[in-house]
């Protein structure tokens, strides 16, 4: 049997923004709960925001509890995006602080998107927190813009597609960078990466 016009669910678009540089990010520093905030080129570039979404309108602005994405929101002209907790960046647990290089002396071969992490969340968890969110997202009445970090960005544009958080690795995501994710007919597409 043919659906009806009109009896799927609206398909809006998400639009991604990672916060603007901090020291960390700049250097390559797994910045998880540490909250830092940004550098003055992080702000600047966070001001260019608005122009690079002019004439869009948001059903939901949403973004992680953490300065370096909530300043980045008030700076795109968004202070009053909602809060929510799960978008706070994957928990580093002791690699908190250290480069991919430094973690490898110690633990070779290592990669965040399929190793553990000492004392951090685990791929799992990251995929539950991201549905939770992507759920929530595709019952909004309209587009939805969220202010967050490098991988949890990276792992909620997976799961938006449906697929294993670790071929998030395959996504690279920089500071102050505009992604959309939106729909192809009936697919959950990216139709804009680190823009």
């Amino acid at each position: 049997m043919s659906n009806l016009a009109g009896s799927e669910p609206a398909q809006h678009e998400v639009w991604l923004v990672r916060h603007g540089a901090t020291e960390w990010s700049q250097s390559g520093r797994h910045t998880s709960t540490t909250d830092l905030p940004l550098l003055p080129g992080g702000e600047a570039a966070a001001h260019g925001i608005p122009a690079r979404i002019a004439g869009k309108s948001f059903a939901k602005v949403l973004t992680s509890p953490l300065q370096r994405a909530r300043r980045t929101a008030e700076l795109a002209g968004f202070p009053d995006a909602v809060v929510d907790d799960r978008l706070v960046e994957w928990a580093y647990g002791d690699y908190e602080g250290l480069t991919s290089t430094q973690i490898r002396r110690g633990d070779p071969g290592w990669n965040l998107w399929t190793h553990s992490v000492p004392n951090g969340e685990s791929v799992a968890e990251v995929a539950t927190r991201m549905d939770q969110v992507v759920g929530d997202l595709r019952r909004l009445d309209g587009p939805a813009l969220v202010f967050g970090h490098g991988h949890c960005l990276r792992a909620l544009a997976v799961r938006w597609l449906g697929l294993e958080v670790a071929l998030g690795k395959y996504l690279v995501l920089g500071t102050a960078t505009l992604s959309v994710l939106g729909w192809d007919k009936s697919y959950p597409v990216i139709e804009r990466w680190n823009c």
